[in-house]
């Protein structure tokens, strides 16, 4: 019963944790190790259960431990909080992880590839520019209304904002003026790279056979065709359509107790880029 069925992995930058339990779940061994020693250590583990929360990192780790034999299984962090005795420390994380990943009900995340990985970060670099974007065009917004000049929501009619900047006879004092148009130029750059993410997310989406299938549903364009395809797991990880719409956030919070039903918002889990892209899609076509 000493044999090592499962390792729970708490990952960090430098200083690991690592914890091993047999088949009963009774700890065989607690290690703490430091970053250059983890492939080594696993490497002279006979073939096991390796158990990590699904963080920064986690999908690095698993490739890298599952080509020496291991079994690797990610679990959502929020699955793994409820192991966690007291104290939250590195030892107690990787607990953690050895007794979730033993729970026969237990969900898990596939590890992605390094493809897979690189699909998504178009789409994490497109959410870094748009946020840049609109913060630049709040603060436009915000000093030219000091000044009597408004326009509507939405990046669209920013124009006319940029328009009394630009206008030399406009009554935008000069001292204002001067340093406005560095954030003009700075939105207008980042309006430029958003455009070119968007044509290459184009591109992508008429070479992927499934892209181009997901384009056919109404509602669904290159980019989000392309964020399914990148973002979302494989579609025979859900057992329907109401399974991924609540793993990408889109279905209400229960809190039913006593046999009465009780739904609250969205529960807004998942991936957040992606839930946001079909939220947006659906709105355009009821629109």
């Amino acid at each position: 019963m000493t044999e090592v069925c499962t390792i729970g992995l708490d990952i960090a930058n430098n200083v690991f944790q690592a914890h091993g339990a047999h088949a009963a779940g009774a700890p065989v061994f607690r290690k703490r190790l430091r970053r250059d020693q983890v492939l080594a250590f696993f490497a002279a583990q006979p073939p096991c259960r390796v158990a990590m929360e699904a963080c920064p990192g986690a999908h690095y780790w698993g490739r890298d431990i599952g080509k020496l034999g291991h079994e690797v299984r990610l679990i959502a962090p929020a699955y793994v909080k409820p192991f966690v005795k007291r104290q939250k420390n590195d030892a107690a994380d990787a607990e953690a992880s050895c007794e979730a990943a033993q729970r026969p009900t237990m969900r898990f995340v596939g590890v992605k590839s390094e493809t897979k990985q690189a699909s998504a970060v178009i789409f994490q670099t497109r959410d870094v520019l748009v946020g840049q974007r609109t913060q630049l065009i709040n603060a436009v917004r915000g000093h030219l209304a000091e000044y009597g000049f408004v326009a509507p929501e939405g990046p669209f009619h920013i124009e006319r904002l940029i328009d009394q900047i630009e206008d030399p006879t406009s009554n935008v004092p000069e001292a204002a003026r001067v340093c406005l148009a560095v954030l003009v130029r700075a939105l207008r750059h980042l309006q430029e790279q958003t455009a070119a993410l968007d044509a290459e997310i184009a591109v992508r989406a008429k070479a992927d056979d499934v892209a181009r299938r997901l384009m056919t549903v109404p509602g669904i364009g290159p980019l989000v065709a392309t964020a399914i395809e990148a973002l979302a797991p494989p579609p025979e990880t859900f057992r329907s359509g109401r399974d991924f719409a609540a793993w990408v956030g889109l279905t209400p919070v229960q809190r039913s107790t006593g046999g009465k039903e009780r739904l609250g918002q969205t529960s807004r889990t998942g991936e957040r880029t992606l839930r946001r892209l079909l939220i947006i899609a659906s709105s355009a076509v009821v629109r």
